[in-house]
């Protein structure tokens, strides 16, 4: 069984990693050809936008991981099967449940190696790329509001105008409000910057108070604000929550539920982290009905083409249902796990199908 195991693993392995290269090399020349009209404008070079496409390679991975183990995992076992391997192991005592069990523990390579991709390789690279795009256009991060990104803290709301990349704020204002929810003072500062044992550094601030039958402005050099909001925090802006890490996910999602926002995003963000992963089991298991069916399908191109659009509609779906999550403000674990739950259950479903014929 070792070797039968070995076996399998090197040509699922290696079929997996030829997919996954061409696939990178296909959103490569997709994601270079996007950053064109880019080119030329606010000093971005042509070597800008190939480092970019470099620094979001990792994240391609990570998303690409799933289609490219259906695919491979497809593709060599038809191949196994039109050599008529299969059927010889099959003839040997192999079962159903062994084959799946065998595939099962080379799917947990696949697992180790999406999750720690998506956690610690993606997530830092991606910040990477989207520093290295503002620095390079000279640029500077903001929401998709002219008036910048808003957050709230307790019983503020900050608005900053913009977030260089170097973690330091522009144009601050800082809304505070009483405890009976009355506006009780609006500050602005031209500068701020992060001290990690002090909290935020304010430079240039004026300060409009409003008290019960007046108003009164003061001016101030420098103001020391202590603040839950860590460039840390407000680092996420930059990344979309797809691609942050389950230790930032879960970071801010607390910051949010802290101060009674919305979160639906980026909980069905950090479930579908969490679950993510496993999904290339699910795809594993959704190949293995294609081996037994070698003689009423097709050749092993036919299959790889079906296993292609079987890949395509899986992302399809789980963009579908993450959307159609916080649209309908689902529980954030049935947005993130139904479309791996529908395809398991098609799985189970073709490969019933297979053996009872």
């Amino acid at each position: 069984m070792n070797i039968l195991r070995r076996y399998i693993a090197r040509e699922v392995l290696g079929a997996t990693f030829m997919v996954l290269v061409a696939f990178l090399g296909l959103f490569a020349f997709f994601d270079f050809v996007n950053e064109l009209d880019s080119i030329g404008k606010d000093g971005y070079q042509i070597h800008h936008a190939l480092v970019y496409v470099a620094l979001i390679l990792p994240g391609r991975v990570y998303e690409l991981m799933p289609i490219a183990v259906l695919i491979g995992t497809l593709y060599a076992l038809t191949t196994l099967a039109r050599h008529s391997e299969i059927t010889v192991m099959r003839a040997s005592g192999l079962s159903t449940g062994h084959l799946m069990r065998l595939l099962g523990s080379i799917g947990l390579l696949f697992v180790v190696f999406t999750f720690v991709f998506g956690e610690y390789v993606a997530p830092p690279a991606e910040k990477a790329a989207q520093q290295w795009r503002l620095t390079a256009t000279g640029s500077s991060v903001s929401s998709e509001l002219e008036s910048g990104l808003w957050v709230r803290d307790g019983k503020r709301f900050i608005n900053v105008k913009t977030l260089t990349p170097e973690r330091t704020m522009k144009g601050v204002r800082i809304y505070e409000f009483d405890d009976a929810k009355a506006l009780s003072s609006i500050s602005y500062a031209q500068d701020g910057e992060y001290d990690p044992g002090h909290g935020w550094t304010l430079t240039d601030i004026s300060r409009t108070v409003f008290e019960a039958d007046r108003t009164r402005i003061e001016h101030v050099p420098t103001l020391s604000w202590a603040s839950d909001l860590t460039p840390e925090v407000l680092s996420v802006l930059m990344v979309a929550p797809e691609r942050m890490s389950v230790t930032t996910l879960y970071a801010y999602l607390q910051h949010l539920e802290d101060n009674a926002q919305r979160a639906d995003r980026y909980a069905i963000a950090l479930w579908k982290k969490l679950a993510y992963p496993f999904a290339v089991l699910v795809m594993m298991a959704l190949a293995l009905p294609f081996a037994y069916s070698h003689d009423r399908m097709g050749g092993v191109s036919v299959k790889v083409f079906i296993g292609i659009m079987l890949g395509v509609g899986f992302h399809l779906l789980n963009g579908l249902f993450s959307n159609l999550g916080v649209i309908n403000a689902w529980p954030a674990p049935v947005a993130a796990l139904a479309p791996s739950l529908v395809f398991l259950l098609a799985a189970m479903v073709m490969l019933y199908w297979t053996e009872r014929r």
